[in-house]
Protein backbone atom coordinates (compact mmCIF):
# COMPACT_ATOMS: atom_id res chain seq x y z
CA UNK A 1 0.00 0.00 0.00
CA UNK A 2 1.32 3.43 -0.95
CA UNK A 3 1.65 6.20 1.55
CA UNK A 4 -0.55 9.14 0.79
CA UNK A 5 0.65 12.65 1.33
CA UNK A 6 -0.12 16.02 -0.16
CA UNK A 7 -0.02 15.82 -3.94
CA UNK A 8 0.50 18.75 -6.31
CA UNK A 9 -1.85 16.93 -8.68
CA UNK A 10 -4.72 17.64 -6.25
CA UNK A 11 -4.11 21.38 -6.69
CA UNK A 12 -4.62 21.43 -10.42
CA UNK A 13 -7.95 19.61 -10.12
CA UNK A 14 -9.45 22.92 -8.93
CA UNK A 15 -8.02 25.31 -11.48
CA UNK A 16 -11.36 26.47 -12.87
CA UNK A 17 -11.33 24.61 -16.19
CA UNK A 18 -14.69 22.96 -15.63
CA UNK A 19 -16.56 25.90 -17.16
CA UNK A 20 -14.46 25.81 -20.33
CA UNK A 21 -15.94 23.30 -22.76
CA UNK A 22 -12.56 22.83 -24.49
CA UNK A 23 -11.42 20.93 -21.41
CA UNK A 24 -14.34 18.50 -21.38
CA UNK A 25 -14.71 15.28 -23.29
CA UNK A 26 -17.94 14.34 -25.07
CA UNK A 27 -19.76 13.04 -21.98
CA UNK A 28 -19.01 16.16 -19.95
CA UNK A 29 -16.37 14.64 -17.65
CA UNK A 30 -13.31 16.76 -16.94
CA UNK A 31 -10.31 15.90 -19.09
CA UNK A 32 -6.99 16.42 -17.39
CA UNK A 33 -4.10 17.88 -19.31
CA UNK A 34 -1.05 16.03 -18.04
CA UNK A 35 1.25 18.87 -19.12
CA UNK A 36 -0.40 21.09 -16.48
CA UNK A 37 -0.07 18.29 -13.93
CA UNK A 38 3.60 17.84 -14.84
CA UNK A 39 4.32 21.57 -14.48
CA UNK A 40 2.74 21.51 -11.01
CA UNK A 41 4.90 18.52 -10.02
CA UNK A 42 8.06 20.27 -11.24
CA UNK A 43 7.24 23.54 -9.45
CA UNK A 44 6.61 21.68 -6.22
CA UNK A 45 9.99 19.95 -5.84
CA UNK A 46 12.39 21.88 -8.10
CA UNK A 47 14.08 23.41 -5.04
CA UNK A 48 15.19 19.97 -3.81
CA UNK A 49 16.76 18.58 -7.02
CA UNK A 50 19.56 19.81 -9.33
CA UNK A 51 17.34 20.17 -12.39
CA UNK A 52 13.78 19.26 -13.35
CA UNK A 53 11.61 20.18 -16.33
CA UNK A 54 8.80 18.87 -18.51
CA UNK A 55 10.18 17.23 -21.65
CA UNK A 56 9.76 19.29 -24.81
CA UNK A 57 10.87 16.34 -26.98
CA UNK A 58 8.66 13.49 -25.78
CA UNK A 59 4.96 13.98 -26.57
CA UNK A 60 2.59 15.24 -23.87
CA UNK A 61 -1.05 14.21 -24.14
CA UNK A 62 -4.22 14.30 -22.07
CA UNK A 63 -3.18 11.06 -20.37
CA UNK A 64 0.65 11.21 -20.24
CA UNK A 65 3.52 13.66 -19.76
CA UNK A 66 7.25 13.17 -19.34
CA UNK A 67 9.44 14.92 -16.79
CA UNK A 68 13.25 15.03 -16.83
CA UNK A 69 14.91 15.15 -13.42
CA UNK A 70 18.52 15.34 -12.33
CA UNK A 71 19.02 14.51 -8.68
CA UNK A 72 21.55 16.21 -6.42
CA UNK A 73 23.70 13.11 -6.92
CA UNK A 74 23.80 14.04 -10.66
CA UNK A 75 21.75 11.00 -11.73
CA UNK A 76 19.42 11.69 -14.66
CA UNK A 77 15.97 10.16 -15.09
CA UNK A 78 13.02 10.50 -17.41
CA UNK A 79 9.73 10.12 -15.52
CA UNK A 80 6.35 9.22 -16.95
CA UNK A 81 3.33 10.90 -15.36
CA UNK A 82 -0.08 9.25 -15.86
CA UNK A 83 -3.27 8.75 -13.85
CA UNK A 84 -1.49 5.74 -12.28
CA UNK A 85 1.22 8.00 -10.86
CA UNK A 86 4.87 8.60 -11.65
CA UNK A 87 7.53 6.09 -12.65
CA UNK A 88 11.05 6.05 -14.08
CA UNK A 89 11.01 5.18 -17.81
CA UNK A 90 14.70 5.87 -18.60
CA UNK A 91 18.02 6.71 -17.00
CA UNK A 92 18.58 9.68 -19.33
CA UNK A 93 16.67 12.82 -20.34
CA UNK A 94 14.00 12.67 -23.06
CA UNK A 95 14.06 8.89 -23.48
CA UNK A 96 11.86 5.90 -22.74
CA UNK A 97 13.01 2.32 -22.33
CA UNK A 98 10.17 -0.17 -22.85
CA UNK A 99 12.17 -2.92 -21.15
CA UNK A 100 12.26 -0.95 -17.88
CA UNK A 101 9.58 -2.22 -15.50
CA UNK A 102 9.68 0.27 -12.64
CA UNK A 103 6.92 0.68 -10.06
CA UNK A 104 4.48 3.59 -10.06
CA UNK A 105 4.63 6.07 -7.19
CA UNK A 106 1.54 7.91 -6.05
CA UNK A 107 3.49 11.12 -5.44
CA UNK A 108 6.65 12.78 -6.71
CA UNK A 109 7.80 12.88 -3.07
CA UNK A 110 7.83 9.10 -2.66
CA UNK A 111 9.47 8.64 -6.08
CA UNK A 112 12.30 11.08 -5.36
CA UNK A 113 12.63 9.73 -1.83
CA UNK A 114 13.35 6.29 -3.31
CA UNK A 115 15.84 7.62 -5.91
CA UNK A 116 17.81 10.26 -4.06
CA UNK A 117 19.11 10.27 -0.46
CA UNK A 118 20.24 13.88 -1.05
CA UNK A 119 16.67 14.85 -2.03
CA UNK A 120 15.39 13.26 1.18
CA UNK A 121 17.94 15.16 3.28
CA UNK A 122 17.39 18.47 1.46
CA UNK A 123 13.60 18.17 1.63
CA UNK A 124 13.75 17.25 5.34
CA UNK A 125 16.02 20.19 6.13
CA UNK A 126 13.74 22.59 4.24
CA UNK A 127 10.81 21.24 6.23
CA UNK A 128 12.67 21.72 9.53
CA UNK A 129 13.57 25.30 8.60
CA UNK A 130 9.96 26.02 7.75
CA UNK A 131 8.78 24.58 11.07
CA UNK A 132 11.39 26.63 12.96
CA UNK A 133 10.18 29.79 11.17
CA UNK A 134 6.55 28.98 12.04
CA UNK A 135 7.56 28.37 15.66
CA UNK A 136 9.30 31.76 15.81
CA UNK A 137 6.29 33.50 14.23
CA UNK A 138 3.90 31.98 16.74
CA UNK A 139 6.12 33.03 19.66
CA UNK A 140 6.39 36.69 18.61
Amino acid sequence: RMETDYSPMEMSNNMGFEEDSDYRDFDGADVKDMRLEAEAVVNDVLFAVSNMFVSKILPCAEDVAYINVETRERNKYCLELTEAGLRVVAYAFDQTDDSLQTPYHETVYSLLDSLSPAYREFFGNALLQRLEALKKDSQS
